[in-house]
């Protein structure tokens, strides 16, 4: 029985404002900092039903060292069936990879942070310097080159796909003749371009193209062999369509040797798991020990700090370590807590993906523990309709074809509603609760 109903506050109380302060403490050690697979689905369905993304692959590690992959939507025509597997473009988190080969080189000395740019460019191509200041490798790692966030010779011979065109010697035309507007290392600013460079001039100091230097040095010793740039042969049905925001296929990117660095790499949740336990707990191997390097904060910026092109930010006294990536037709992020041992790589195939679900569990653990109690149909018919939570803003409270009650706030996919009482709910994907007065 749909019902359309508006009523005030008072009607509906939602508290998660209220318990905040009390649920927002870090899940004690070894204990389950994310929902089940079954509470997961549900809230993957309900941000793709909603029109969030066409397909969501959520790979989760907790403290305890056990890995699960849940996913829910589909790749698209010509794909694999959603999963493990599945590849995705995963953008910027590229840049971290990048970020933990400069650390393996400077623990080899094959290069050095304080490595001014020139060392490494051919003859003829001039480094851009400010007041006698050069760019050194840190201050590309660190987004604090001065560089912009792309160059303005970039050109758009393909808009759908506009890194293809961008070649190495575009890239010593800009290099040779730009102006920086800032001294290196005074000031953050985020740029792809920065960290493309890096990835090149650490392949020119080895000898390698960027992405055989990927396999040998990270890919290959990790075990992620689903993981590189171009996909092809048998990997090739498993690399899913990409989409935009208004739900239009797009083409996958092309990145060429100028630019791999900051966005080149494709990958699944099975790989990025194996990155990701590599990232936590007590390093093992000399590679490891590179991973812990990268993740150490060098410069500050706003609330949070960067290291070698891995966030960082404090939580309640824990510090958390993330990154995303974003290209035309996918989002991807990573974020972990490297001493708790707990973290999630999620990986989806719309290019403007924006929720934070992920990140909501490893920051908070679980929400509530509580036992749901089973209430009628005729009773949850009651509470269906339209409620104002605050001035101008109204929350919509469904009964799905499932028989469970939904939450949904203005600008936000639903949440699925647990019963704790005839008239009180709770919600699994948000510290919060709803209560119906017995009259509704």
């Amino acid at each position: 029985r749909a019902m359309a109903r508006k009523q005030s506050l008072l009607f509906l109380l939602v508290q998660g404002l209220l318990v905040a302060g009390v649920l927002l403490v870090p899940a004690p050690a070894g204990a389950q900092q994310f929902p089940s697979n079954d509470d997961l689905t549900v809230m993957l369905r309900y941000l793709v039903e909603d029109g969030e993304a066409p397909a969501i692959v959520l790979g989760i590690l907790e403290s305890d060292g056990s890995t699960r992959v849940v996913s829910y939507g589909n790749g698209g025509a010509g794909t694999r069936q959603l999963g493990p597997r599945s590849l995705f473009e995963i953008g910027s988190v590229t840049k971290t990879f990048t970020g933990v080969l400069l650390a393996e080189m400077v623990a080899k000395k094959e290069v050095a942070l304080a490595d001014p740019l020139s060392k490494y460019l051919p003859a003829g191509v001039k480094a851009p310097s400010r007041d006698g200041v050069e760019i050194t490798l840190l201050d590309l790692a660190t987004h604090f080159s001065g560089l912009p966030r792309l160059p303005d010779n970039q050109g758009t011979e393909d808009p759908a796909d506009p890194y293809a065109a961008y070649t190495v010697e575009k890239l010593y035309a800009f290099l040779s003749s730009h102006q920086l507007r800032r001294v290196p290392g005074a000031q953050y600013e985020y740029s792809n371009l920065g960290v493309g460079l890096l990835g090149h001039l650490l392949a020119r100091a080895a000898g390698r193209t960027y992405l055989d230097l990927m396999r040998e040095r990270i890919l290959g010793p990790l075990g992620m062999t689903m993981t590189g740039g171009a996909v092809g042969g048998d990997a090739a049905a498993w690399m899913v369509n990409g989409h935009t925001a208004t739900g239009d296929r797009v083409p996958l990117w092309t990145f060429t040797e100028a630019i791999q660095g900051a966005g080149a790499l494709r990958s699944n949740a099975e790989d990025m798991l194996k990155y990701l336990k590599a990232n936590v707990g007590a390093p093992q191997t000399d590679l490891q020990r590179a991973m812990r390097v990268a993740h150490e904060a060098r410069r500050p910026f706003g609330d949070q700090s960067v290291g070698l092109a891995w966030t960082t930010v404090k939580f309640q006294g824990r510090t958390l370590v993330r990154h995303s990536g974003s290209t035309a037709g996918f989002s991807s992020l990573i974020a972990f807590d490297p001493d708790g041992r707990a973290g999630f790589v999620m990986l989806t195939n719309a290019g403007d993906f924006g929720d934070d679900i992920g990140e909501d569990f490893l920051r908070r653990g679980l929400p509530f523990a509580m036992p749901v109690v089973a209430v009628g149909r005729s009773t949850l018919e009651r509470y269906v309709g339209t409620y104002e939570i605050a001035p101008g803003r109204n929350a919509v409270v469904r009964l799905e074809r499932d028989g469970t009650l939904t939450f949904q706030a203005p600008g936000n996919v639903r949440f699925q509603m647990y019963a704790e009482s005839p008239t009180a709910f709770y919600m699994k994907r948000a510290p919060s609760r709803v209560s119906f007065p017995t009259n509704t």
